[in-house]
């Protein structure tokens, strides 16, 4: 099974010309293996085949063709058809070939043919594909060819837009065919781009006086390079400060082809070694491919060299330049660290198979310093989890950096870089002032699996990828690890192959660069604590008011409760006097004698009264009644002497104030008075 895989894959590759192995297994797994299927995804067939097709045979000895052009393509018609016997020369049908330039094998692959090895003419008939470019607000519409080249889409796009190709960043494409989309020379039949597509464009010539655009230089580039012919991909990220040249330099720290050795496929045409990544005009996801330019030949006989030398002597004054092509290629996944460990040595940093990462830090820092001595850097001592914590998870203006120094037995620049450079005073002043230094032994392969384990859980992938990719013959190595905003990556390598120099000047580089970013860094977080302390100020003086408002709203109840109350007290009191009068008001009524006829023998007396409100009251009573009579008399028509006084007419003399048992004729209250009624 595994054969008839590999057979499929080499087939579908040849097929489709994609070189990327990775790429052509994701097809092929997402046609679960079927061939066809998977070419069919690649090369659609815009028309169905016919399904009964007229047999036919191709004389291809004496083919003559006529060349004519359709949309700026080679296109040879075939009229040296022979009809089979049996079948109508009318009935034949006529194949067409589009001889179209070639390329490159990755954008200009060959088509699927039929029929004898000719292409159908339903198959390769140009068609208008219709382009909405969103730009600055406005929808330019563009109708191209199928078979157009996605350079001569951009130059549509800049005669529209006036936007230079270069400077075009275009978004819309399917991600499939995302990184096809930045080649040139890519066709957009091959893109697999719908007949109608709606693509947004970005003006990337926004740019500073230096040339860098402010918002790209603040970016994180995600840069994913393919390595050829391996077929393995690096993903590297990048601020957009970053030139090309470091890029490539960092690329041959993990890869170890030379500068001067690298092909790149992907960069735009106008960019050199010292633009920026933010100036270049990339994607901040872009696809790259590497292929090194040294020849087989030489690279075997540098092996020849190495393998013929056992011992190698560093030279104090020779330059990196004259062994960093010494380093062999090799499968990081195969042969990283595949030498076996020395033999010779007594006593490793760390044993074999340590159990825990905290046992493994303290027996590396005990064993170094029982081999080489005093004076030594200080290592922490932990997992390194607790080491990034301690270096990098703290406020921007209390970090470091954290250096991991990684040990190799089996390298030939061990001893020199630790018995010389790590016991340098310098050296170890910096390290000790700006860095965690924590250190690991990768001798042995349970430890650097143990190891690689722990940076992908506490840094990520990417990082165990550069540790995976450093040579043997380039380690000891150190790693330089910086938290930029909220993640941690690897800020630069160090590798073994430096002098003291070298060593003091890539360190004070790194401090340098990070010291600006940290910077940066502690502004934000002193803007972003000022935000948050007005943030709580709002929100305390909020809560105030809140229980302002709660308290206000409380006392209103408070008041309306009172009042309440006292309403209901005094309509209680008004209730308990009204019954009161009406009580006294019946009392006194009881208490009245029968008003007496006018013919009465004792003699009759007539009383006006004299209400507050100017109505008279009249009734009769005998000369011999008493005055608390009267004065019951005003109290049972509503008037009761606890509220009311009552005077005479003349002499005017305050009747309630008199002898109650005087009689109406000593107070001369006969035959007829008038008296009058007063509230007191």
């Amino acid at each position: 099974m595994a054969e008839n895989r590999e057979e499929t894959l080499a087939n579908f590759q040849n097929i489709t010309a994609i070189d990327d192995v990775g790429e052509a297994i994701y097809l092929l797994e997402e046609s679960n293996w079927d061939l066809l299927t998977a070419i069919h995804k690649v090369i659609p067939q815009d028309d169905p085949p016919m399904e009964n097709p007229p047999p036919y045979s191709v004389a291809s000895s004496s083919m003559a063709t006529e060349k004519l052009n359709l949309n700026n393509l080679d296109v040879t018609s075939n009229s040296s058809v022979e009809p089979m016997a049996g079948t109508p020369s009318s009935s034949l049908p006529v194949s067409i070939v589009y001889n179209i330039p070639a390329t490159n094998s990755r954008t200009a692959g060959p088509s699927t043919s039929s029929n004898n090895g000719f292409f159908s003419d339903a198959q390769q008939r140009p068609k208008d594909v219709n382009f909405t470019i969103h730009f600055n607000n406005r929808m330019h519409n563009i109708v191209i060819s199928d078979h157009a080249t996605m350079g001569e889409l951009k130059t549509r796009i800049y005669e529209a837009t006036n936007v230079p190709p270069c400077r075009q960043a275009l978004k819309g494409f399917m991600p499939f065919r995302h990184r096809d989309a930045q080649n040139a020379q890519a066709i957009l039949k091959n893109l697999n781009v719908a007949r109608d597509n709606v693509l947004d464009l970005t003006d990337l010539t926004d740019l500073t006086d230096d040339g860098d655009s402010p918002s790209r230089l603040n970016e994180t580039f995600n840069l994913n390079i393919n390595i050829q012919p391996e077929g393995r991909t690096i993903p590297l990220k990048y601020p957009g400060s970053q030139t090309i040249l470091e890029v490539k330099s960092d690329v041959f720290s993990i890869t170890d082809i030379a500068v001067r050795h690298q092909v790149w496929l992907g960069w735009p045409d106008n960019v050199s070694n010292d633009t920026s990544l933010a100036q270049s005009g990339i994607d901040l996801e872009h696809n790259l491919v590497l292929k090194s330019a040294e020849s087989s030949s030489s690279k075997k006989s540098q092996r020849q060299m190495r393998s013929n030398n056992s011992t190698i002597e560093l030279d104090s004054e020779s330059s990196m330049e004259e062994y960093e092509d010494a380093s062999e290629d090799f499968n990081a996944d195969d042969d990283l660290f595949a030498e076996s460990p020395p033999q010779n040595r007594l006593n490793y940093l760390m044993p074999d198979q340590v159990s825990d990462e905290i046992i493994g830090s303290i027996e590396f820092v005990q064993n170094y310093i029982q081999r080489y001595g005093e004076p030594h850097p200080e290592f922490y001592q932990g997992t390194l989890s607790d080491a990034l914590a301690e270096a990098c998870h703290k406020p921007a203006k209390d970090r470091k950096l954290l250096a991991i120094y990684l040990h190799h037995d089996s390298s030939v620049l061990t001893n020199v870089f630790c018995g010389q450079l790590l016991s340098c005073e310098s050296i170890i002043q910096t390290l000790m002032h700006n860095f965690i230094l924590y250190g690991w032994d990768l001798t042995f392969e349970s430890n650097k699996n143990m190891f690689l384990s722990a940076i992908t859980g506490a840094i990520g992938t990417p990082a165990s990828i550069t540790v995976r990719n450093i040579p043997i013959d380039r380690l000891p190595a150190i790693l330089i690890i910086s938290k930029s905003r909220s993640n941690c990556e690897v800020f630069s390598v160090i590798h073994g192959n430096v002098g003291v120099d070298d060593l003091l000047s890539q360190l004070m580089e790194s401090i340098d660069l990070y010291t600006e970013q940290q910077r940066v860094e502690i502004r934000e977080e002193s803007e972003r604590a000022a935000r948050e302390q007005v943030l709580m100020e709002q929100d305390m003086a909020y809560r105030e008011s809140l229980e302002a408002d709660r308290a206000k709203e409380e006392a209103k109840k408070r008041r309306e409760q009172m009042l309440a109350t006292e309403r209901k007290r005094l309509e209680s009191e008004k209730a308990e006097q009204e019954a009161r009068r009406i009580a006294i008001r019946l009392e006194a009524e009881r208490t009245l004698p029968a008003e007496p006829d006018a013919n009465h023998p004792a003699g009759v007396t007539k009383i006006r009264v004299r209400k507050p409100s100017g109505d008279f009251l009249e009734r009769r009573f005998t000369a011999d009644t008493k005055l608390n009579i009267l004065l019951n008399y005003i109290t049972s028509v509503g008037f009761p002497v606890a509220e009311y006084k009552m005077f005479s007419g003349w002499p005017r003399k305050d009747l309630t104030t008199m002898n109650t048992e005087d009689t109406l004729k000593n107070l001369r209250l006969c035959p007829q008075e008038t008296v009058i009624l007063e509230e007191r």
